[in-house]
């Protein structure tokens, strides 16, 4: 038991804060059915812990690292048939809250289950955040709390100012900060063989090198 539910289960009040949870579930709910009926196609917008939220327009060291990444990761996986690659418009509907990574990895045990028309997406092996100054508290805090809880196997946080890449991996049910690089070489533990340079995140020359070999 988690020691957050402690005073609650020894509370004689249990009954009552558990029909005021109730409450604030069932209204939840509600908002987030809304939510599904109104978002559009044309928006990056999350329902996180009962609250939309839209995303303004990225940067354009935000745009270039994501792509850089999507380019080298989907290339990877394609090539070698290991699942689906996600980016940016794909929504990730967990237990409570709906997400929109930039990049994400579905490993062929769960993308072949996906179908025709399919909006809605179950956990993937692998997300990857690139933070701003609007993004980057839910991406440390809610988002990775919330990956971790169901099961996304590594979580890599990139910073294209200070241009670090963070990836964690989970461990007994929680990240734990595996390395942080600038530079030298970086692989994934969810994404079979999926190695390559940091630079190639932030460089396009670099990126350039890399997508060659990833073909070669």
């Amino acid at each position: 038991m988690e020691s957050i539910l402690e005073p609650l289960v020894s509370s004689p009040k249990l009954n009552l804060y558990l029909r005021q949870l109730q409450d604030i579930v069932n209204e939840e709910n509600m908002k987030r059915q809304r939510f599904y009926e109104d978002i559009r196609e044309d928006q990056k917008a999350e329902f996180i812990n009962g609250e939309v939220i839209l995303h303004s327009p990225v940067r354009i060291e935000h745009n270039i690292v994501g792509k850089l990444l999507l380019e080298l990761l989907d290339m990877h996986v394609r090539i070698r048939g290991l699942g689906l690659v996600g980016y940016e418009k794909m929504l990730i509907s967990l237990t409570r809250n709906d997400y929109e990574p930039d990049v994400c990895f579905f490993s062929r045990a769960k993308s072949d289950l996906f179908t025709k028309g399919q909006m809605k997406f179950p956990p993937p092996d692998f997300i990857a955040e690139v933070i701003s100054p609007s993004t980057e508290h839910t991406d440390r805090t809610d988002k990775f709390t919330d990956y971790a809880a169901h099961g996304v196997g590594e979580y890599w946080i990139i910073d294209p100012v200070g241009e670090t890449i963070e990836k964690y991996v989970l461990k007994c049910g929680k990240y734990e900060l595996s390395l942080k690089v600038r530079t030298g070489m970086i692989h994934s533990d969810a994404v079979s063989g999926f190695e390559i340079p940091v630079r190639a995140v932030f460089d396009e020359d670099e990126n350039l090198l890399a997508l060659r070999k990833i073909l070669q």
